[in-house]
């Protein structure tokens, strides 16, 4: 199905819908992935500790500890993907999620086939990262596209990880405008159905997180088509 070597990754599910992990679960290991199982949020960080995932398929809603708290907790120690599975049509959830650190998402309730292939397009692009160590600059600004890291006249960005692959994707296209549309393929992926209002909230994140470190311009705003790194 994809070059992911599936018996390689374990997936932690984190689902209290007995319906619903009951039939991801045996999908995923058909697949060849080795799966644990929390129904609590509590339990989730628990389970994130011992079992160390390497992907992360989370609810949003969960007793004891939401998912977003859930998400936020594992934000401040880790950059596991986490896909969010969130209520269809509920835009706000999907948004909240993505802002608090979720690498993407899939309303409920979805296709297998759909979920399959959301989990190795996020693994297939963080196996693409880890193994690419080059570092790419722009001005005073420099990415380390390997450790997910950045800095700007020597001080680091504190970055989430949209925040990075965003800023990635404009410093890879310096000079080319890019419109939001051709953003949200780039970071989310074609098919997704992201607000184009997403886009202008990641940018004006790193705005301002650049702006904290210096007074030149790098992410300018073409009226009417998009945005430009310059």
């Amino acid at each position: 199905m994809n070059n992911i070597d599936s018996k390689n990754v374990k997936i932690l599910v984190v689902e209290d819908d007995k319906g619903i992990s009951d039939f991801v679960i045996p999908e995923l290991e058909h697949e060849g992935f080795k799966v644990c199982l929390a129904e609590t949020g509590r339990a989730a960080l628990e389970k994130f500790e011992q079992e160390n995932p390497d992907l992360i398929l989370l609810d949003i809603m969960l007793p004891e500890l939401s998912g977003l708290e859930v998400l936020r907790r594992i934000r401040a120690v880790s950059n596991v993907p986490v896909i969010l599975e969130t209520a269809r049509g509920e835009t706000i959830d999907k948004i909240t999620g993505l802002n608090s650190g979720a690498d993407d998402y899939i309303p409920k309730p979805f296709e297998i086939e759909e979920l399959l292939a959301r989990i190795n397009a996020l693994l297939r692009r963080v196996n693409s990262m880890r193994s690419n160590e080059d570092k790419l600059s722009v001005r005073a600004l420099t990415l380390n596209v390997g450790r997910m890291s950045c800095s700007i006249e020597g001080n680091e960005l504190v970055l989430s990880k949209t925040e990075f692959l965003m800023l990635k994707c404009f410093v890879e296209n310096q000079g080319k405008v890019l419109s939001r549309s051709n953003i949200i393929d780039e970071i989310w992926g074609k098919g997704h159905f992201i607000d184009e209002n997403t886009v202008d909230v990641y940018v004006g994140y790193l705005r301002s997180k650049i702006a904290e470190h210096t007074k030149e311009e790098y992410i300018k705003t073409v009226r009417g088509t998009g945005y430009i790194m310059g």
